[in-house]
């Protein structure tokens, strides 16, 4: 279990599958089972209670994660999170993994193990939260939920026990992992809270992971899932009313006007009209309300372990607030589009709602781009329904432009970068070592000034301004990263520094050491699934091999079904789907997974076409800005080392540094 363990009594669980496995389904009968709604509903019939949204119920898919609460076993509080199983759409469901305990990973007994289901296995494994399998459609004819079960097994590389202490060989499956039971299971007559006390201790700790088998559809095994989840599984207990309050904001959503923060808290407690830390300052908490759905309640006090629906502040999803206040992670997209306004929309109003819309979808990434307004996107299926959302609730039509890849930048070899900024009544100089780093490492930072050569504050405000923004690359202007940045030299003025001072310099520190070196285009390369019949697979192999694909040897299912996997540049299989539908004449399944930026195999040809001039890019300039005479005026980036005023002091340094 994770450090976001829930306190005794309370549980997050989440829901999951990959598309079709029946887990809003599953859901609904909870919720039923539970008294929470009195008939359930389903996805594809457009009312189900989970699915409210007018776009889900259009479409018949899960596109926003919804909970509601509910109790098990007499007094455990449970907080039910169904979550999306598209994959479009998987940057809702790792977000719900911020908060859960329990994942229920529901898995189609009616069809092989989907692609989709191992990357959810992955995924909940590696955030540490224990894993109960439901394996539905067993009504289906053909079915076996041991053959599932197997197949589980052997495709996950898991560790699975059967739940079901109706069956002797789950029974004795169980009494092999302990030793004091096995003997009890010998000697016959073990009460069924021996194998339960064992099946405690393996799974709650995620030693294992357990199943059972059932039909949502059906209700078959709903109650027997339901009497099990408060048997096994507990939290462990957060820190309790005299902590300093904390918590994690793990989804922002907008209702009747109103902006909804959804926060777990691990420590003190949270009530209304109390001032909260965040990473932008102190926030008051308007009012706190408990979701069922889209029906708000409203309470008093949200404790360590629990969950509440806030009004009132700015947090975006992903990050801590309370005494432990910090940032979310940064998103990166692999695929961008720009979003064209038609009259008589403007491009400022576009900009206002996309901008609203990435507070509750971080991964849209949203950023001016010419008369136009560029948004991160993952699929086609995300790029319609965002187009779709933006009509609906704002009343915006756009044109959507062509899906290009978001390409990044590095450097190949260390260089130094100074920045200058010294107009009239105002003085910084930043001078920053640039090294390549680790793929996929991002931006890190560390200082190495010289002692009592640059006060602490200024050193963290230079730290802020590289962190406060992606920075531009100078082949095509896309962000750059895979970057060590090292602070090696600074000055400010006793009266004339302000902290926007640092912010230009170091802007124009990056920029001009990015000028001087060996750049880098990095494009995003991913994994990819596919599963099709033999006999489309000549075709399929001859389109990646066109494609520059790395390829495994295929796996074979069956005398007729084969699994090609391999590895490929996201520009030249992002579109293969529609390709993929037709050569398989829609038999065959397409899945495709982030793998990393690397180097771009076509880096002339891409810069070329992108038309970028850095020298030329008013918001990100390369000079800097030296004062004489009383009036400042700027200095070409490659003229700036003869006018620093450090440079003498900073050969040392930059030798250090290295």
């Amino acid at each position: 279990m994770n450090e976001s363990s829930a306190a005794a009594g309370t549980l997050c669980v989440g829901i999951m599958a990959h598309v079709d496995a029946g887990k809003t389904t599953l859901s609904e009968q909870i919720l039923h089972h539970t008294g929470r709604i009195r008939t359930t509903g389903r996805v594809d019939h457009g009312d189900a209670f989970m699915d409210n949204e007018a776009l889900e119920q259009q479409r018949g898919i899960t596109i926003f994660q919804e909970q509601a609460s509910l109790t098990l076993g007499g007094n455990t509080k449970i907080v039910l999170i169904d979550t999306p199983g598209h994959e479009d759409f998987a940057a809702q469901r790792r977000r719900a993994l911020l908060v859960m305990d329990l994942c229920v990973l529901v898995v189609s007994c009616a069809d092989r193990i989907q692609s989709g289901t191992k990357t959810i296995y992955r995924e909940v494994r590696d955030a540490g939260i224990p894993i109960l399998f439901f394996l539905n459609k067993t009504d289906q004819a053909g079915t076996d939920p041991q053959r599932t079960l197997d197949a589980l097994r052997t495709a996950l590389g898991a560790d699975i026990l059967s739940a079901d202490l109706s069956s002797e060989p789950a029974r004795e499956e169980i009494a092999l992992r302990d030793e004091i039971l096995l003997e009890e299971h010998l000697a016959g007559n073990v009460p069924e809270r021996r194998y339960l006390d064992v099946l405690r201790r393996l799974a709650g700790t995620g030693e294992v992971s357990l199943s059972l088998s059932g039909s949502a559809l059906q209700d078959h095994g709903i109650r027997e899932l339901i009497h099990l989840i408060p048997e096994i599984y507990t939290g462990r207990a957060t820190k309790g009313a005299g902590e300093p309050f904390s918590g994690l904001v793990y989804r922002i959503r907008r209702q009747s006007g109103q902006r909804l923060a959804y926060i777990r808290v691990y420590s003190g407690y949270l009530t209304a009209r109390t001032e909260v830390e965040t990473i932008s300052g102190r926030q008051k908490i308007h009012a706190l309300y408990e979701a069922q759905g889209n029906r708000l309640t409203g309470i008093e006090r949200c404790s360590a372990g629990e969950v509440a629906v806030v009004t009132g502040i700015a947090a975006v999803p992903g990050e801590w607030i309370g005494c432990r206040a910090t940032a979310a992670p940064v998103q990166e997209p692999m695929m961008v589009q720009a979003l064209t306004p038609k009259a008589p929309l403007t491009k400022q109003k576009l900009l206002s709602d996309l901008r609203e819309l990435e507070e509750e979808e971080p991964e849209l990434c949203v950023t001016p781009f010419g008369d136009a307004v560029q948004v991160g996107l993952v699929g086609k299926t995300q790029q319609e329904v965002l187009v779709q959302l933006l009509r609906s609730r704002y009343g915006d039509s756009v044109d959507a432009g062509e899906p290009r890849v978001q390409y990044r930048e590095t450097i190949q070899k260390p260089v130094t970068g100074i920045g200058h900024y010294e107009p009239l009544r105002h003085y910084a100089e930043v001078w920053l070592r640039l090294f390549p780093g680790n793929p996929g490492s991002g931006i890190v930072f560390e200082s190495r000034v010289a002692p009592n050569s640059l006060d602490e504050n200024w050193q963290r405000l230079i730290r802020t301004h590289i962190y406060e923004r992606e920075h531009p690359g100078v082949l095509t202007g896309s962000p750059i990263t895979d970057l060590r940045i090292v602070l090696i030299g600074g000055r400010a003025h006793l009266k004339h520094t302000e902290g926007g001072d640092f912010r230009e310099a170091t802007y124009r520190a990056i920029r001009q050491g990015l000028m001087q070196a060996e750049n880098v285009l990095l494009e995003p390369f991913v994994t990819f699934e596919l599963t099709m019949l033999q006999e489309a697979a000549p075709k399929v192999t001859g389109d990646l091999i066109g494609m520059n694909a790395q390829l495994d040897a295929p796996e074979y299912l069956s005398d007729t079904e084969v699994i090609q996997r391999g590895t490929c540049r996201l520009s030249a299989i992002y579109a293969y789907p529609e390709r993929f539908a037709s050569v398989t004449h829609g038999y065959g399944r397409f899945t495709m997974h982030y793998s990393g930026h690397f180097p771009c195999r076509d880096q002339a040809e891409v810069v070329a076409s992108s038309c970028y001039v850095p020298t030329e890019d008013p918001g990100n300039p390369c000079s800097s800005v030296f004062c004489s005479h009383g009036a400042g005026f700027p200095v070409a980036w490659d003229h700036v080392r003869e006018w620093a005023h450090l440079a003498k002091d900073m050969e040392e340094y930059e030798n250090a540094a290295d």
